[in-house]
């Protein structure tokens, strides 16, 4: 889990990390229309001191594909992410050798992924140089940096740093959730694709039957922000407004999580070892239990005692704990889903 030379080096990553918890109150009762306004305002350093800390701690634990995805029982995890993947891009009808931009795309394993599936060139935005770095690596080794490249900007800039009505299909897996609006994005999206172009998203959402005057209900999305640095998590309605409201036809739109499946997408967090589907994946149900944990835990301290990954890390790392805890919760009362699936159409004329 050793970090890449360019975050030991980069003093202003770990300030980014340590600053990243200050932009909450821990106690709920604390916080103020200020402190939202606030992450919304400075969303880029939210996200970025997030990810400074947690990329690492993602891919030890959870692999290259940062989200999370449907099972079917005997299905192996990793091959659970690769058809979350390949649903998308069936649902988007991509077609080779389109020109797709994968919004918010952390270390490229969706991108990677879709690539290799649909056969289509892919763009990747991201506003962090440690992922971007990383996942320019992995797509080498990969043998696919003639067709997935990376890029840094900012969601929010799409059309200034693209220009508009560049893209054929744009997508994004659980990523425009750290936007500051979903009509900023989205607004965006709207512009750089090609009239008749296609936008599908994974949308982390809570849902209908979440009520903010509930307090349990508000804390639960407020845990939920803090483990995974989302400025604002919303409702479920207001990202089907908001692509209705930038331009789009929304030909199609579910909440993947409301399946009634056998297993449920949450259960490798809830560290049940009876649970694992397959013999590897009893290794990823022990890092999310107690002794993966308490491993985890200690080993962080460690390490960057040592210096071997950036101050503040350690910190991340129990943020982590808090969203492991809120998602499982949000799962089993279904008042959050990381798989709220758009899909949406640019119109022709």
């Amino acid at each position: 889990m050793a970090p890449a030379p360019e975050a030991q080096n980069d003093g202003r990553v770990g300030s980014r990390i340590e600053n990243y918890s200050k932009f909450w109150q821990k106690d709920m009762s604390k916080e103020a229309d200020v402190d939202n306004d606030n992450r919304l305002d400075s969303y880029q350093d939210v996200v970025n001191g997030y990810y400074d800390g947690a990329t690492q701690l993602y891919e030890y634990g959870w692999g290259r594909s940062f989200h999370f995805s449907r099972f079917y029982k005997g299905e192996s995890f990793a091959a659970s992410l690769a058809r979350h993947e390949h649903y998308l891009a069936a649902q988007m009808n991509l077609r080779p050798k389109m020109r797709v931009l994968d919004v918010g795309c952390g270390v490229g394993g969706p991108a990677r992924e879709i690539a290799r599936f649909a056969d289509v060139e892919i763009i990747g935005l991201n506003n962090n140089d440690f992922q971007i770095a990383r996942a320019r690596q992995y797509t080498k080794e990969a043998g696919l940096q003639d067709q997935v490249k990376f890029v840094k900007g900012d969601f929010m800039k799409l059309a200034e740093q693209f220009g508009e009505g560049y893209f054929d299909a744009v997508y994004a897996v659980e990523a425009t959730c750290h936007a500051p609006s979903f009509e900023g994005v989205y607004g965006e999206i709207f512009k750089v694709l090609k009239p008749g172009g296609v936008f599908g998203v994974y949308e982390w959402v809570m849902t209908d039957t979440w009520d903010p005057s509930v307090p349990s209900h508000k804390e639960l999305a407020h845990q939920v922000e803090l483990g995974n640095g989302i400025p604002e998590m919303r409702p479920l309605y207001k990202a089907r407004d908001a692509v209705k409201a930038v331009g789009f036809d929304l030909e199609h739109d579910e909440d993947l999580a409301a399946r009634d499946d056998d297993v449920q997408w949450y259960y490798p967090l809830e560290g049940d070892l009876s649970k694992a589907q397959t013999l590897w994946d009893y290794f990823v149900c022990w890092r999310t239990g107690p002794t993966g944990k308490f491993v985890t835990h200690y080993g962080l301290k460690v390490i960057e005692l040592f210096g071997m990954v950036p101050k503040g890390t350690h910190d991340v790392g129990e943020q982590l704990k808090i969203a492991q805890d809120a998602l499982v919760k949000g799962g089993q009362t279904r008042l959050f889903t990381p798989m709220y699936l758009m899909i949406c159409r640019k119109p022709s004329a």
